[in-house]
C-alpha cells in the first residue's frame, strides 16, 4: 500500500527557487556550469530547506524541488507509480500514550503510588509493556572485560525490575577504572548500553536513576562560577569607586562593572533554576532501536526510599562505596516489588527517495545504471550532529547538497544528449542516508527495475571540498574493469584519485553491493564542518565540483556504451559503517531501514564469517551464543564476550522459521 506522503506537484516552492529551462550542455562554458552547481547547492542548503531532516517541512520541499528539476530535464519522472516518489515510512521518535504508571509495593504491605512528571519519568528509548516483578539494585549496568567490573556477577535479574544508576564509577577521579580521558566517555556510560545489557540478561523493566556524584559536582561547578562572578563584580566596583570623576577611565570603568552584574544575574538564575536531580524529559535519547522492554526514570528520592526500607542505606552511600572499591555493590531487595505500565508508541513519518529515468535504446536497452546521491541531512541537529546541543539548522552543504547538485547536472548533461543511451540511466536522490542508508535499502527490497539486471551503481557524497585535487573513489575493486577505466577519465582533469577497492562503507553503494552489483563510491573527503551547523554552501569548491562530474560523465558513458557488463568482484575488506573497537570480525551488513524484535541484516560481506556460515540478507539474528539479541546494539555488545577463532552459535529468522548456524568469528578488523 503506498504511503500517504504529500504530494504537491506544481509550484509550491518561493519564486527564488523557480526552475530554470533545461539548456543543451553544449557550448556551456565552465564557469556556466560552476554557477549552476553552486546555485543548486545554495538552493538545498538554504535555511528555508531546515537542514533537509527527516520529519521536517524542508524535507519535503526539497524531495519536490528534485522531483520538478528531474521533470523539467525530460527524464521520465512517473516510474515510482505516476510521479518520482518511492514513498516508504520511517521511524521518527516516540509519543507518549497513556495509561502509565508506577508504584512500589513492600513487604509489610507498604504501597508507595508514584505521580508521573514529579516522581518518575517514562523513558522514549524503552518499549511499552507492563510489568510486576521483584526489585534488584544493580549498579551502573556495566559488564565490562576491560576493565574487570561486572554489576550482573553476583546477581540473577532474569525476570526482575532493575535499578541501574546513570555514567559510571569513580567519575571524580582522574584516570579511574573508566576515565575515557578528556575527549570521550566510556562507552559503559552510554545509556543504550545499559539498556542492552539488562535487557539480554532477560530484566523484565528498567529503572534508571540519576548518579549523584553528577549533580554534586554541577551544583559545585556552578557555586564557583557565581564566586567568581561576584568577586569579579566587586573588583569592578572597586575600579569605578577609584575612578572617581576622571573622564578617561570612568567611562570604562562602569561598562566593566555593567558587564560583571549581568554575569552575577545570569549565574544567580542559572544557580536558581539548577535541579540536581532532573528526570530525563520523554524524548530524550530517541525512540527504541528493535525490542526493548519498559524503562523509566525515577527520581533519587523515590530509589532511596526503596534501598532505605529494603538494604537500610541510600544511594550516595552505595555510589561511594562503589568508588572506594572498584567494585559491584548488586543487591536484590528483598520483598519489594515493582508494579507499573507504560505506554507509547513508535511515531513514523513518510519519506521518499526520488527518481528520475532516461530510458536506453538498443540490445541492451533493458539493463540498468543507477546513478545516486542523497539529499536528506540532520534537521537542526541532534542524533548525529558533531555540535552537541545546537539546534540550529544543519544545511549539509556538503553533505550531501553537493552530491544532489553533482547529480542533477549529470542528469541534465545525459537529457541533452541527442542520442539516447545503450543502457537505461536511473537517476535517483535517496532520503534517509543519515538515519542508516534507509532509502537505498527501501530501494534494493523493491527495486524499480530488476537488481539482476543492474549492472553498476555509482553514487557521490559529500563531492563539495576538493583539496589538492585529491578524489577519494571507494569500490574501485568491486569490478576488473573499474581501476583503468578510472584513470583513463580522469585523465585531463586534475585529479589525483585515491583508490579504495571496498565495497561496503558509510553511503549508499553498500545497499547495492551488498545484492552483488560493482559500485563505485566519490568523496572528497570529512572536514571541521562536517555533521556541524557550519556546513554551508559558501564554503564549497564549485570549479572542483565540475571535474569531478566531468570525471564521473566519462566514466557513466564508457560503461554505459561497453557492450560487456562490469564483472563483480567480491572483497573482504571494508569501510566501516558503524562500529569499531576489539570485538571479533562477523561480516554483517545491517539493515537499518527493518523495525523488528531482533538485528535485521541486508547482507554480509563477501568471504566474512557470516557468508562462510550461510547467513544471508533478510535474516534476522535473534540470538548470538545464549545471549537473546533485540536490536544491533544487543548484537555489538554480545559479540564483545567472545574471541577470534572462536565457533558461535547464531539463530536467525528467515521466512517465519528459526534456523541455527555455526560462524567462527575472525580477527578485528583495522
Amino acid at each position: 500500500m503506498r504511503l500517504p506522503v504529500h504530494r504537491m506537484f506544481g509550484s509550491l516552492l518561493a519564486v527564488s527557487l523557480t526552475l530554470e529551462a533545461a539548456v543543451p550542455l553544449w557550448g556551456a562554458s565552465a564557469e556556466e556550469v560552476e554557477t549552476r552547481l553552486l546555485d543548486a547547492v545554495r538552493i538545498l542548503a538554504s535555511d528555508e530547506f531546515e537542514g533537509r531532516g527527516v520529519g521536517t517541512a524542508g524535507l519535503v520541499k526539497a524531495q519536490h524541488y528534485l522531483g520538478e528539476q528531474f521533470a523539467a530535464l525530460g527524464l521520465n519522472t512517473t516510474i515510482a507509480g505516476g510521479d518520482p516518489f518511492q514513498t516508504f515510512e520511517v521511524i521518527d521518535g516516540a509519543e507518549l500514550q497513556s495509561p502509565n504508571s508506577l508504584e512500589l509495593r513492600g513487604p509489610a504491605g507498604e504501597r508507595i503510588a508514584l505521580e508521573m512528571g514529579k516522581d518518575f519519568q517514562v523513558c522514549s528509548f524503552g518499549d511499552a509493556g507492563v510489568f510486576d516483578a521483584p526489585v534488584v539494585f544493580l549498579g551502573y549496568g556495566i559488564e565490562s572485560q576491560d576493565p574487570p567490573y561486572n554489576d550482573f556477577a553476583d546477581v540473577d535479574v532474569q525476570g526482575k525490575v532493575v535499578i541501574v544508576l546513570r555514567r559510571t564509577p569513580q567519575q571524580g577521579r582522574e584516570g579511574g577504572m573508566f576515565d575515557a580521558g578528556p575527549h570521550g566517555t566510556s562507552r559503559h556510560a552510554a545509556l543504550r548500553t545499559k539498556v542492552s545489557n539488562a535487557f539480554r540478561h532477560g530484566a523484565a523493566a528498567i529503572l534508571f536513576v540519576n548518579d549523584p556524584f553528577t549533580g554534586r559536582h554541577e551544583a559545585a561547578r556552578i557555586a564557583e562560577q557565581l564566586r567568581e562572578a561576584r568577586e569579579a563584580a566587586a573588583q569592578a566596583a572597586q575600579s569605578v569607586a577609584e575612578a572617581g570623576d576622571d573622564p578617561e577611565r570612568l567611562p570604562q570603568a562602569r561598562e566593566q562593572l555593567a558587564l560583571a552584574q549581568r554575569r552575577v544575574e545570569q549565574t544567580e538564575r542559572v544557580s536558581r533554576e539548577h535541579v540536581a536531580d532532573p528526570l530525563m524529559e520523554f524524548g530524550y535519547g530517541g525512540p527504541r532501536s528493535g525490542k526493548s522492554i519498559p524503562i523509566l526514570h525515577i527520581t533519587q528520592r523515590v530509589c532511596n526510599q526503596l534501598l532505605g526500607g529494603a538494604l537500610g542505606t541510600s544511594l550516595e552511600e552505595l555510589e561511594a562505596a562503589i568508588d572506594e572499591t572498584g567494585r559491584p555493590h548488586s543487591r536484590a531487595l528483598t520483598g519489594w516489588r515493582a508494579v507499573g505500565q507504560t505506554s507509547l508508541t513508535v511515531k513514523r513519518v513518510g519519506v521518499a527517495n526520488v527518481v528520475g529515468v532516461l530510458e536506453g535504446e538498443g540490445p541492451l536497452k533493458d539493463e540498468t545504471i543507477l546513478i545516486g546521491a542523497h539529499y536528506d541531512h540532520l534537521g537542526f541537529g541532534g542524533d548525529g550532529s558533531l555540535a552537541p546541543g545546537s539546534h540550529e539548522v544543519h544545511n549539509g552543504a556538503d553533505d550531501n547538497a553537493s552530491g544532489t547538485a553533482a547529480l542533477l547536472e549529470l542528469a541534465r548533461r545525459f537529457a541533452a544528449r541527442p542520442q539516447k543511451p545503450p543502457r537505461r540511466l536511473v537517476f535517483i536522490a535517496f532520503t534517509g542516508e543519515e538515519r542508516g542508508l534507509l532509502g537505498s535499502a527501501q530501494y534494493v527490497k523493491e527495486p524499480l527495475f530488476p537488481l539482476e539486471s543492474t549492472i553498476a551503481m555509482f553514487n557521490m557524497d559529500m563531492v563539495g571540498r576538493l583539496e589538492d585535487d585529491k578524489l577519494t573513489v571507494f569500490g574501485s575493486g568491486t569490478s576488473p574493469r573499474w581501476p583503468a577505466l578510472l584513470e583513463q577519465c580522469a585523465q585531463g582533469k586534475q585529479l589525483q584519485l585515491i583508490l579504495k577497492p571496498e565495497g561496503f562503507g558509510p553511503s549508499d553503494h553498500s545497499s547495492f553491493y551488498a545484492r552483488e552489483i560493482p559500485v563505485l563510491h566519490l568523496f572528497t573527503g570529512t572536514h571541521n564542518d562536517y555533521h556541524r551547523p557550519t556546513d554551508d554552501w559558501e564554503k564549497i569548491n564549485a570549479a572542483g565540483m565540475r571535474r569531478i562530474v566531468d570525471f564521473l560523465e566519462e566514466v557513466v558513458t564508457a560503461t554505459a556504451a561497453n557492450p560487456e557488463r562490469p564483472g563483480y568482484i567480491a572483497i573482504q575488506q571494508h569501510a566501516t559503517l558503524t562500529r569499531s573497537g576489539n570485538r571479533p570480525y562477523f561480516g554483517s551488513i545491517p539493515d537499518f531501514s527493518t523495525d523488528t524484535e531482533g538485528y535485521a541484516i541486508q547482507g554480509v560481506a563477501p568471504g566474512s564469517p557470516a557468508d562462510l556460515a550461510g547467513l544471508r540478507g533478510g535474516d534476522i539474528i535473534v540470538q548470538l551464543g545464549e545471549e537473546q539479541i533485540g536490536s544491533l546494539d544487543d548484537f555489538d555488545l554480545a559479540l564483545r564476550k567472545f574471541s577470534p577463532g572462536q565457533q558461535v552459535t547464531v539463530v536467525v529468522l528467515r521466512g517465519g522459521q528459526r534456523i541455527k548456524l555455526q560462524v567462527v568469528l575472525a580477527a578485528p578488523k583495522s
